[in-house]
């Protein structure tokens, strides 16, 4: 029996045809990320300037960053900084996803609150912050000598600077991870929840048998977003204190800016951009593993 001509065009597999649908992003994907990224590969190995590349240097400005006492001081003061950070963001904006995951409206008019500030500029926040942290009339000045205490300079402060930072940026950053947490306890089934209040089961029992077992990938999720984020620290310190004082603040990015525009170091600025690139890569396939042989188990 004859095969008719469209029938055999159905059963063609598609092939190329399919692949038309995502050449758009493959287009985008290739241009602003992998040819950057090899671009700056080949960059680390070279001697150049804003006026170009004076001579190929192979691995000398890696070897220079593991003796510059100042890279090495950025480093640390990334890998405290998303200390400080990544824990307080997952754990809060867990907490207050918990809280805020309700029908009522007060619980609508919070998310909101929490959300807003999300959207502001890094502008806006640290201005904020820094008339909370200044000593001069600051809010936390004026509420120190309300309780009679004196006032603390905390960003001209080398021990407390990077704490205020940090806390700018809980503040600022708290609504991603709330909106994540709550879309995934929204599809937590309610079955689950009927079924642990029959059997009379503590709050506490219901949050680490059912809630977070079943939000355990958005947990994942919301844990390398922030250690992706805040490995890029950038617009706090730059405008809040400068990477002072006497580099307490500085992070790997603005020693990368710094470098790389004021100084004209352009290979040496891209040798610190592999760094930073592995470090969070790293990072982030490093919680990956750890979680994924947890849920095996």
């Amino acid at each position: 029996m004859a095969i008719d001509a469209p029938a055999r065009a159905r059963r063609r597999p598609a092939g190329w045809a399919n692949a038309l649908f995502v050449l758009p992003y493959l287009i985008v994907f290739v241009a602003m990320i992998v040819v950057p990224l090899a671009m700056g590969m080949w960059l680390s190995t070279t001697k150049s300037d804003l006026f170009g590349v004076e001579a190929q240097v192979g691995f000398a400005n890696f070897t220079r960053l593991a003796r510059d006492p100042i890279f090495l001081e950025t480093v640390w003061n990334t890998f405290y900084f998303v200390l400080l950070t990544v824990p307080a963001l997952t754990l809060i904006g867990l907490g207050l996803a918990l809280v805020l995951n309700r029908p009522a409206r007060w619980a609508s008019v919070l998310r909101t609150i929490f959300f807003v500030s999300t959207v502001l500029s890094v502008t806006v926040v640290t201005l904020v912050w820094q008339l909370v942290f200044t000593p001069d009339g600051g809010l936390i000045a004026v509420a120190a000598e309300a309780l009679g205490g004196s006032p603390v300079a905390f960003l001209n402060d080398q021990d407390l600077a990077m704490p205020a930072i940090a806390v700018t940026t809980i503040w600022w950053c708290i609504g991603l991870p709330m909106v994540l947490f709550l879309a995934a306890l929204q599809q937590v089934p309610r079955d689950l929840y009927e079924a642990a209040r029959l059997d009379n089961a503590s709050r506490w029992k219901t949050l680490t048998r059912i809630t977070l077992p079943s939000i355990r990938r958005t947990f994942l999720l919301v844990v390398i977003i922030e250690i992706i984020l805040q490995f890029q620290l950038f617009g706090q310190p730059q405008l809040m204190t400068r990477g002072g004082p006497n580099n307490a603040t500085r992070p790997i990015v603005l020693f990368i800016y710094e470098t790389g525009w004021r100084q004209w170091e352009l290979g040496y600025a891209a040798a610190a951009a592999q760094v930073l690139f592995a470090m969070i890569l790293i990072a982030a396939m490093a919680q990956y593993f750890v979680a994924s042989r947890k849920d095996d188990r």
